[in-house]
């Protein structure tokens, strides 16, 4: 390979499930080589699992993508020279590379059986020494006799046919740098199975050949594989590309990351209300940092500055903690009208959540997936679409206090509640019955402000028509609208409460205080 090669580099997922995190981390750092170099970002789909390699599965990665904001210059539904993209389309070249293997006598064919293999494997791991793979025994059968057998039909697989004089086989990894095996432990490995499918490394060899890619960056998993797929590019003549293998992802635990750490896959993420900008963010920066300083990065500073070089080979822990921390960065960043166009579903769920109490059928927000029917979800939808300035006023509310977008169905559902409160018992016995706080005389001075239509219906008005009202009354501000925010928003704890008041009828808010006071006072 000839440093004036154009890269091209490859993401090529096996479509047998959601696309997990590390493999997205695999992708974004590929996706990033390009931009950065001005190359090629290919996506391939491994697609060789019959049982498991279905199409839904393919458009659940291709979402996936999408949603990071990975696009591919070549691929499914993009295209480009060296398709098709997909492996079970390609089979015509893997058999003109075996015809090229067997014309380069690279490859020889066995025809030992599965009982034969399996009783020289237990032979072998009984005597001392263990097994040490396959013992070549159809290495050197005369061409004519295999010739005659093949064309007799007899079951056989074609087996790479390794140098036994070869220099041990090394590479320089771009991140873990030099690395060497010794030829004696390359086993003689079958590249074409009985049935004329391809093996593994040999199918990604060949495609990476034929589509000439120049860097292969994938997860260090793979890097046993790479000396043997080094033996079949010189098998078939080509360029070896360059390595560069990725270190794992552990969980907090120190343990690889899984289910059992929680969320393991990038739907899910996505379904949780993280931003693409921040899981692109936080996973590039899991084994690659830009200045060993900067957390917030950009895309555009990502694929500009994105170098191999920096890449670490110490594994990676994927903190949550972190993540929550730079979405919220992300969202306090992002502006009302991205938010609401980002946060359609988990709005429309406030507004379902907030209606019920409204309509006097509160839901437990833990148990209200029930209530959001496919119906119920449109008419918010249409909502949001009928009063977008209303819902883009929200955005100030919770920017601050959002770490993941679904956390605006809890924060924001009293603003859907109209002229109803539901209170929390705890807030209720903490602000508005503590004995001396004088929670109902402050209630009462708030609503003669608030009913006052001479006060601007303005949140910085209001509060300090509020606060000179209370200070008649000798009541502290803190004990003058911890009982307000209690009777309008049902919690000691909401967003700021008098943005929030501005952005409530009048008529919701005076009931809501009502209501209140009635069902903790009396009267």
């Amino acid at each position: 390979m000839t440093d004036e090669k154009k890269v091209r580099v490859r993401f090529a997922p096996s479509p047998t499930g959601r696309l997990h995190v590390g493999g997205a981390r695999t992708a974004i750092y590929n996706w990033a080589f390009a931009r950065a170099t001005g190359g090629d970002f290919v996506l391939r789909i491994e697609d060789t699992d019959p049982e498991r390699s279905t199409q839904e599965n393919v458009d659940v990665i291709l979402n996936a993508m999408k949603w990071l904001g990975l696009d591919w210059d070549e691929g499914p539904e993009v295209g480009g020279m060296a398709g098709p993209y997909f492996q079970t389309q390609r089979m015509d070249t893997y058999a003109a590379a075996l015809k090229l293997m067997r014309e380069r006598g690279s490859v020889y064919p066995c025809f030992c059986t599965k009982d034969e293999l399996d009783a020289k494997r237990a032979k072998a791991e009984a005597e001392e020494g263990g097994y040490a793979g396959y013992d070549r025994t159809c290495r050197d059968l005369d061409a004519a006799e295999a010739d005659a057998r093949i064309a007799a039909g007899e079951p056989h697989v074609w087996r790479l046919k390794v140098p036994l004089e070869r220099e041990p086989i090394e590479f320089d990894d771009a991140v873990y740098g030099h690395v060497s095996f010794p030829v004696e432990v390359m086993d003689d490995m079958i590249v074409v199975r009985t049935d004329g499918s391809p093996t593994y490394n040999f199918a990604v060899v060949c495609d990476d050949a034929n589509m000439g890619i120049t860097h292969v960056i994938r997860g260090d998993d793979h890097l046993s594989n790479t000396p043997r797929q080094i033996l079949i590019y010189e098998a078939l003549g080509k360029d070896v590309p360059t390595f560069a293998h990725l270190s794992m992802i552990l969980g907090q635990d120190g343990k690889k990351l899984s289910k059992r750490h929680g969320a393991a896959s990038v739907e899910e993420f996505c379904e949780r209300g993280y931003l693409p900008d921040a899981m692109v963010n936080f996973l590039a920066l899991l084994g690659w940092s830009l200045d060993g300083e900067t957390t917030l990065i950009d895309r555009e500073t990502l694929c500009r500055e994105f170098t191999l070089d920096r890449v670490t080979k110490k594994d990676a822990v994927f903190d949550e903690t972190k993540l929550d921390w730079m979405n919220g960065q992300y969202v306090k960043d992002m502006g009302a009208n991205a938010w609401v166009r980002a946060s359609l579903l988990w709005l429309a769920k406030a507004n379902i959540l907030g209606s019920a109490v409204a309509a006097g059928t509160p839901l437990d927000p833990e148990e209200a997936e029930g209530a959001y029917s496919q119906a119920a979800i449109e008419a918010a939808l249409a909502d949001v679409q009928e009063r977008a300035t209303w819902y883009c006023a929200l955005y100030p509310l919770v920017a601050e206090r959002l770490t993941r977008l679904d956390e605006a169905v809890d924060k924001l559902a009293f603003m859907f509640w109209g002229p109803c409160v539901q209170l929390d018992e705890k807030s209720v016995a903490k602000v508005l019955r503590k004995e001396g706080a004088r929670a109902d005389e402050a209630l009462a001075a708030c609503r003669s402000v608030l009913a006052d239509e001479s006060v601007a219906w303005e949140a910085e008005a209001l509060q300090e028509a509020c606060r000179a009202c209370g200070e008649k009354l000798e009541i502290k501000p803190k004990l003058l609208f911890q009982p307000l925010r209690v009777a309008i928003c049902g919690n000691m704890v909401s967003p700021p409460l008098f943005e929030s008041i501005e952005l409530l009828p009048r008529a919701d808010v005076l009931a809501r205080i009502d209501a209140a006071t009635k069902e903790v006072f009396g009267g």
